[in-house]
């Protein structure tokens, strides 16, 4: 077992203060590159079981592990100096009870070094995060769009449009933040709703898809550059083609190899000289 101390950077309490102040900036990443190339900008970096579809071509994200989550999670946490680390509770590791639950979160807390957890679910988990809290794991909360609820909900489709969803998804909110919650991810969500919330709870909301009324914003960094193309969720801004630019550079390799321009002199290996 081997745990980074991370010094400095972003803290729970400060995370929790910025309700209502300016909006916090949220990425996810899943390796020690991408969280030294997103460190400077962003002010909480989530290691998210998004990584399942991202990374390792998963159809959903219920296929990643609890083991998955820490050996990436101590990656990030390897990049990761000024942001706060928040690593994702995956499918089965914490719905059974609020022990088991502990178990996982304590798990990723001593392993990896990171700031908290992150777990999904309304008023039916504010047992176990009340549990986990009062115990010294910081809890994310997730509501709204919850993939690893994916088949029960019915799939992907934007939520609070009727108003006995939305009238839950408020109780929901205040359940997870009166749980000892420090803040709450709302996905999928409509705006009037989103903005509800918000306004109803003391902790910060953090959208994704959920409009500009949240406290804080979130994105899959992959979606957000280019690397990831399956296809693009409708609430996703594309920043850059970088996809695109690793095949380009692939195809320009792959050009000099064949006509013997790479490698050239500079990159080769001489004689050792004579002294």
């Amino acid at each position: 077992m081997s745990t980074t101390i991370k010094k400095g950077g972003m803290t729970i309490p400060q995370i929790r203060a910025r309700k209502d102040a300016e909006p916090l900036v949220c990425l996810t990443a899943y390796s020690t590159p991408m969280a030294k190339f997103l460190d400077p900008f962003v002010d909480l970096i989530l290691v998210g079981d998004s990584l399942g579809m991202v990374l390792y071509g998963m159809k959903t994200t219920l296929g990643v592990t609890l083991d998955m989550m820490i050996d990436h999670g101590t990656a990030v946490m390897r990049g990761a100096e000024r942001s706060c680390v928040i690593v994702d509770l995956p499918f089965g590791s914490y719905k059974e009870s609020p022990e088991v639950a502990y178990r996982a979160g304590a798990r990723v807390m001593a392993e990896t070094g990171a700031s908290g957890v992150k777990l999904e679910g309304g008023a039916e988990m504010a047992e176990t995060i009340a549990f986990l809290t009062t115990r010294g794991i910081p809890v994310m909360g997730h509501i709204g769009l919850t993939p690893q609820s994916l088949h029960a909900d019915g799939g992907y489709r934007a939520h609070g449009r009727e108003e006995k969803e939305a009238e839950t998804m408020l109780a929901d909110a205040r359940a997870v933040a009166d749980a000892g919650a420090f803040a709450v991810v709302i996905e999928g969500t409509i705006e009037s709703v989103a903005r509800e919330i918000t306004e109803a709870v003391a902790i910060p909301t953090i959208g994704i898809g959920a409009s500009a009324a949240c406290d804080g914003q979130i994105l899959v960094t992959e979606d957000v550059t280019g690397l990831f193309t399956d296809f693009q969720p409708k609430f996703v801004k594309r920043y850059a083609e970088l996809g695109d630019e690793v095949g380009k550079a692939a195809q320009a390799f792959a050009d000099d190899v064949r006509a013997r321009r790479f490698p050239g002199p500079e990159h080769c290996f001489g004689p050792a000289k004579k002294t």
